[in-house]
């Protein structure tokens, strides 16, 4: 780890058990570094401010100032660090909306220390992360709606940017499937499937996973 720049991150949750759990999972690993706790959304933006952190592990319910405001405000930031939404709650509107508006990953409060981990490296390698559960009740919820025609034809038109791989790619994403099984089903490598997941997300103007289910739902092809 020597020369290596910790990822610094700032909890932002009421819940102060909540916050003590997740200050121990962070400290195990030595590539992370805790910048600061806060204790509602006000607390929190000036914290965020203070320190500068690369990564703020975010609670939707809060007092005073809810999870989705704070999100709002850091995503208008010139350089605004990588959210990552915690919740008890595994699909509501909450959720949809905090995906839509930006955030880089969406967790389950028990998920276990490990994928939190994993979560807190993939966002700030500008990767997205989403609890499985939360990916397959979302996409279904999309499924469900009926899209406007102003959306369709912008989703397809941005998929048919996309090359025949990116799309098969692209529907696989779409379909809530993780990196792991998309690079075995098409028998690529896994740096290969994170290249075209970035690629797809580019050119589809998705900011997460969610994102580009959205419009390959939208497009038709699933």
């Amino acid at each position: 780890m020597a020369g290596m720049t910790p990822i610094r991150v700032v909890i932002v949750d009421d819940d102060a058990l909540v916050r003590t759990a997740l200050a121990m999972i962070l400290r195990d690993d030595a590539a992370i570094e805790l910048a600061g706790e806060a204790d509602d959304g006000d607390t929190g933006l000036d914290l965020i401010a203070r320190v500068s952190p690369d990564v703020v592990l975010l609670d939707i319910r809060m007092p005073r100032l809810d999870g989705l405001d704070v999100l709002a405000q850091l995503t208008r930031q010139a350089t605004p660090p990588k959210v990552i939404v915690l919740t008890t709650f595994d699909a509501d509107d909450h959720v949809l909306r905090a995906l839509r508006g930006g955030a880089g990953g969406f967790l389950l409060k028990h998920t276990p220390p490990a994928q939190i981990i994993e979560a807190v490296h993939r966002v700030t390698e500008g990767d997205h992360m989403l609890s499985p559960s939360v990916t397959a009740r979302l996409i279904a919820r999309l499924n469900d709606d009926e899209p406007e025609p102003q959306r369709v034809r912008q989703a397809q038109a941005l998929t048919d940017t996309l090359t025949a791989r990116e799309r098969e790619v692209a529907v696989a994403v779409g379909a809530g499937k993780v990196n792991a099984q998309i690079a075995e089903e098409l028998y690529l490598s896994m740096a290969t499937v994170k290249a075209h997941v970035s690629r797809v997300m580019v050119k589809l103007e998705a900011t997460n996973r969610v994102q580009v289910a959205n419009r390959i739902h939208d497009a038709g092809l699933l």
